[in-house]
């Protein structure tokens, strides 16, 4: 199934890039406003493409996709079927071209668009995959509030790979959107988001069952499925995630090796706002008021690694892990003070320090090895509204952020 006639000069093993900081990018950026432009899965069969099109009244029944559907004014295929995908591909395995492939679940950000350039870097091909996938929420989380912005993110990628064509130090540029359906990805029928659900599925155990894999027990079994699907319709050279959803590398990492599966895990850095917010598409959820506490988790983090560091060089967890724990308390304790009009509130799900491998718990950090901080905070709805308050998408649910910072061996 992955034979290859491409001959690499990269080892399987994951290995990482680098990326200028987000703070030092001047390109553009796509939209973060905190009320996206959404629309439903089925209208994205017929919006941001160049196939023909009707005017007139919007009860219009969609036009038929063209065979060659682009985004409009670029060269980049939209594939939204396995065989599509499959039929794009083979001409260049012949031809020995390397295709790599950012997998996506749209919402593009500039997270996103920096594993693009990387791609882009590497590859003569580069894939985009957009599909929000039901297995990896479970049965009580936000499937249907996910911010949907095909056309926003089709722009992006339009302005993304003029850009790319720009720059003669990249060997590719984007080749393709993959966009399938659920029933395209899932062709026995989607098997269920609950945790006994009955299917085909694939679990990496144990680093995929601890930490996130531990509040969220679909999770990765999720991630891992719909990744292995992915590989297996792209067939792509190299992959790119990243590293701000780090134990999602891990378990991919694993997945890859375990499997024999001949693709290079690339990661990138996590790309963040100006005073350290990671950039994650579920951002557009906080609204301005929890906009702005919402850098608690990466300075709790922060924290913990100046313990770590120069001129500390603490190794204990109790140590380490107690930075992160005060500012964290610190920070809540400062917005309980504070009326309903106007406070934050956040429950902090887990504070970790983790092996880099296994994600497992350490009491000791080996210095020769490193280790990894992490954490997730749930930011709860805003307590008391002010008339006319931006609480963010779909109203200001409950939104849940993760960071982390890799503690790098010493030298």
């Amino acid at each position: 199934m992955f034979a290859r006639t491409i001959r690499r000069a990269a080892s399987s093993r994951a290995t990482a890039f680098t990326a200028a900081p987000t703070t030092a990018m001047t390109m553009p950026r796509c939209n973060r406003s905190s009320q996206p432009t959404t629309i439903s899965i089925r209208a994205m069969a017929s919006a941001c493409s160049s196939g023909n099109s009707s005017s007139g009244s919007k009860n219009k029944s969609p036009p038929k996709l063209s065979s060659r559907e682009t985004i409009p004014s670029t060269r980049i295929r939209i594939l939204r079927t396995v065989d599509s995908v499959r039929a794009w591909r083979r001409p260049h395995q012949v031809d020995q071209r390397i295709v790599g492939l950012v997998p996506t679940m749209g919402a593009l950000h500039e997270g996103h668009l920096s594993l693009i350039r990387a791609a882009a870097r590497e590859a003569h091909e580069v894939v985009v995959s957009i599909y929000v996938n039901p297995a990896q929420f479970g049965v009580h989380e936000d499937l249907d509030s996910y911010p949907q912005t095909w056309a926003t993110d089709c722009a992006a990628l339009a302005r993304l790979d003029r850009e790319l064509a720009d720059d003669g130090a990249n060997l590719g540029r984007i080749a393709a959107v993959f966009a399938p359906t659920t029933p395209d990805m899932y062709p026995s029928g989607f098997p269920g988001q609950a945790v006994d659900s009955k299917g085909s599925f694939v679990a990496v155990t144990p680093v995929g069952e601890v930490l996130e894999g531990a509040s969220r027990p679909t999770f990765f079994r999720g991630v891992a499925t719909v990744c292995m699907k992915l590989f297996n319709v792209v067939q792509p050279d190299r992959v790119y995630f990243g590293q701000k959803d780090v134990q999602q590398t891990v378990v991919i990492r694993k997945m890859v090796r375990d499997f024999l599966m001949p693709v290079d895990v690339q990661i990138g850095p996590t790309t963040r706002e100006a005073d350290g917010l990671a950039l994650s598409s579920r951002n557009v959820y906080l609204g301005e008021r929890r906009r702005r506490v919402a850098t608690v988790l990466n300075r709790a983090l922060k924290a913990a690694e100046a313990q770590y560091g120069e001129g500390n060089g603490a190794l204990d967890r109790e140590s380490v892990l107690g930075a992160a724990q005060k500012v964290a308390a610190d920070t809540l304790a400062e917005q309980m003070a504070l009326t309903p009009e106007d406070r934050v509130t956040y429950e902090v799900d887990y504070l970790s320090l983790s092996d880099p491998e296994t994600m497992e718990e350490l009491s000791q950090v080996d210095p020769a090895k490193g280790g990894i901080l992490s954490g997730a905070i749930k930011m709860l709805p805003v307590e008391a509204p002010r008339p006319g308050e931006d609480l963010g998408h779909s109203g200001g649910p409950a939104v849940r952020l993760i960071d982390n910072i890799i503690l790098k061996p010493s030298a």
